[in-house]
């Protein structure tokens, strides 16, 4: 019984060092990081033309000068709503598409090409897609013109000098770049629900969209908090695609301005010390909501 304990134990350990790459890398490339961060947060510390101020210790009074003005809040407000934009239909698309796919009796042709063209643009980076995006409603691009000469439009229309086209070509990229990611996930998802549920289902007289929310989604619970949680995550970052469309400026009136914009006016201007509270509050912000998203999806039916 011994010598059987102690070669359970000489594997156990090979598991430990296995994670040791794991641990280094969040160590160095994460931890040190983040507390470096927390701290230059609490200092003054920043270039005045060529002269360096700082570092000088000042408290919580760069959170107070973050707060100051609401603009923080405002920013935080472009960034989920914008978020929400593109992600709303992305959900509700993704698991069409699912749905499809996974349902046999559909008999669909040419699934998996399908599923690859939807994944391709996922691919695609994202500064890349914004240049594409630019291009193509300007005021002289080929969205206007053909507006145009259709009738549609009787001149030009600025897309990026309206709030309203502004977000929305915002959301559109993310949703095109991202639905193809979820709708692989959810597709996972349902291939690996036992077909028994549904036959049972079926036998029991049960309508497809009783089988869909009663069924299907249940079982996708955990897959839908993964790709929310992580959804929400990158749209708190979002920051390639606006930065690219508005040249930084978040036009119009700073409406498309997102938290990673503005974080990124003060590391460019080497204002670490409100760099430093910006990353701290979008971290704070990051875990709140996704502990809220985890615990209202957790709950028990």
């Amino acid at each position: 019984m011994k010598n059987k304990n102690a070669h359970v134990t000489g594997y156990n350990r090979w598991g430990y060092i296995f994670l040791i790459p794991f641990m280094v890398t969040f160590i160095v490339f994460q931890l040190i990081p983040l507390c470096s961060t927390i701290y230059n947060s609490f200092f003054e510390h920043f270039m005045n033309g060529l002269t360096e101020i700082g570092p000088n210790y000042v408290g919580i009074a760069n959170y107070k000068a973050m707060f100051k003005g609401g603009d923080i809040w405002k920013y935080f407000g472009n960034t989920m709503i914008m978020w929400l934009m593109g992600f709303v239909p992305q959900i509700l698309m993704s698991l069409l598409l699912a749905s499809w796919f996974s349902n046999p009796s559909l008999r669909l042709k040419g699934k998996t090409f399908f599923q690859t063209v939807i994944y391709l643009p996922n691919l695609i980076m994202a500064s890349a897609f914004a240049m594409l995006f630019f291009a193509l409603f300007s005021d002289v691009g080929p969205v206007n013109s053909l507006l145009q000469n259709l009738g549609i439009l009787k001149g030009t229309y600025q897309f990026l000098a309206h709030t309203s086209s502004a977000r929305w070509l915002v959301a559109l990229m993310n949703f095109i770049m991202w639905f193809g990611n979820t709708t692989i996930l959810l597709l996972a998802g349902m291939l690996g629900i036992d077909t028994s549920l549904y036959e049972a289902a079926e036998v029991d007289g049960a309508t497809s969209n009783q089988v869909f929310f009663k069924i299907t989604l249940p079982i996708l619970r955990p897959i839908l908090i993964y790709v929310m949680i992580t959804s929400l995550i990158g749209g708190l970052q979002m920051f390639d695609v606006p930065q690219i469309l508005t040249n930084g400026t978040g036009q119009p009136t700073r409406t498309t301005m997102t938290l990673i914009m503005y974080l990124n006016k003060h590391l460019f201007s080497k204002n670490y010390g409100m760099g430093g509270a910006l990353s701290v509050f979008l971290f704070v912000v990051t875990g709140i909501l996704s502990f809220i998203i985890f615990k209202f999806n957790s709950k028990d039916d």
